[in-house]
């Protein structure tokens, strides 16, 4: 069985090629970014929060009209949104258990513990929803979509 090497991507190649500096974070960005969950990788399918805080990082040229640098920008951007979005997801569910709480005040505490699980969870999926219209998520390309969702790493494919 042959060793499997984990190489950069082809999209991070051309990145890490067209970038010309460090780019700072947002709040916003630096908060989404930590409450991202940690990933297990088993076929680097995905972007974990410190590719995509690499992605996120990276400053390209303005004036560069180079079609490359247009769909770093563009990925960049897509990042940047579906980054956004999770403080959204989380406020939301985390507001959405507070007003159960609230709601609940006269009841015992055995109804509340019963309650705010599934809350929090149904919280979660309108926070996405909430998310996704809130950055205009739910309004890009399909594009810009795919390039925000491509890995940052790559099996490297051995020649058989």
């Amino acid at each position: 069985m042959a060793a499997t090497i984990v190489v950069p991507s082809d999209i991070t190649i051309v990145e890490e090629k067209m970038s010309i500096g460090k780019r700072r974070l947002g709040l916003f960005e630096s908060t989404g970014l930590l409450g991202m969950l940690p990933m297990l990788h088993i076929h680097y399918s995905k972007m974990d929060k410190g590719d995509m805080r690499s992605v996120l990082s990276k400053k390209y040229d303005p004036e560069d009209t180079r079609n490359a640098t247009d769909i770093c920008r563009c990925r960049q951007q897509a990042i940047s949104r579906s980054v956004v979005s999770q403080n959204f997801m989380w406020g939301t569910a985390w507001g959405m258990t507070g007003l159960c709480w609230w709601s609940f005040r006269r009841y015992n505490y055995q109804s509340r513990l019963v309650a705010l699980p599934f809350i929090f969870y149904g919280g979660t999926f309108v926070g996405r929803a909430l998310g996704d219209v809130i950055t205009f998520r739910n309004a890009e390309f399909a594009r810009d979509r795919f390039l925000g969702s491509l890995p940052a790493k790559v099996f490297l494919s051995g020649s058989d």
